[in-house]
Formats: C-alpha cells, sequence, structure tokens
C-alpha cells in the first residue's frame, strides 16, 4: 500500500473533485483523510501499490506532493495505550511518525522517516501480539 499526500484547494467542493476523480478512474481509497490549517489543505490517503494515483490526480489539475510507502500494523483495541506504546518503540528505534492514521480494515497506518527501521519495529510489534 502506499500513502499519496494532495494538496486541495481550501473551498466548498474541492474533496468532492478529488473522489470523482478518482472514481472515474477506478481508483479505490482504501483509508485516509484531509487535514486543514492555516488555510491550506492536505490529504493524505491510502491507495494500492499500483493504483495510477500520481498521473490520474496531475491530469485533473491536482498537485501531488508525495507518494510513500507505509507501514501497517494492527492494534489490540480492547487494550488501552496501544497508539503510545507502538509509537514509543518507534520513538525508541528512532523512526519518526509523519503521518498516522487507519484503512478500512482497522489498521493503523504510518508514514515514517525511515521505512525499514520502521517495518522492523512493526514485524517485531506483529510477531509479539
Amino acid at each position: 500500500m502506499k500513502d499519496v499526500a494532495i494538496v486541495l484547494d481550501h473551498r466548498p467542493g474541492a474533496l468532492a473533485d478529488l473522489g470523482e476523480t478518482l472514481g472515474r478512474a477506478g481508483i479505490s481509497v482504501e483509508g485516509g483523510g484531509v487535514w486543514t490549517f492555516d488555510g491550506a489543505a492536505v490529504a493524505h490517503f491510502l491507495f494500492a501499490d499500483d493504483a495510477p494515483v500520481e498521473p490520474v490526480l496531475a491530469a485533473a489539475g491536482f498537485r501531488v506532493l508525495a507518494e510513500r510507502e507505509v507501514v501497517t500494523v494492527r492494534l489490540r483495541q480492547e487494550e488501552p495505550g496501544q497508539l503510545g506504546k507502538i509509537a514509543r518503540r518507534m520513538a525508541d528505534a528512532g523512526v519518526n511518525i509523519e503521518v498516522q492514521y487507519s484503512d478500512h480494515d482497522h489498521q493503523l497506518i504510518l508514514v515514517v522517516d525511515d521505512l525499514a527501521r520502521g517495518l522492523e519495529v512493526a514485524r517485531t510489534w506483529t510477531a509479539a501480539s
């Protein structure tokens, strides 16, 4: 899976335009969200690795900031403190979490600054679960 960061106009209908563009291209969003801050809007959405997101959105006039692989982890939802625990393990390994959200399958999605180390932390986490 990959995270795609997309700049959106901060106006009514911008998200609808994005969703309609993706839909016409047959591209499904697997998770993510949109955040606005100080008059700017940025979306981070999760897509299948082979989805041609960037060319489709660029052709429609959207600005794609980045496409990055993600770390996927399943948390034990019934156990409070899971987010803090996995975030602490990432931090202790020197991994900075740059983006965090959930996918449609209730998995934690992390965009990190060191993918190899982040994946290793996730493997260790999963093995211990």
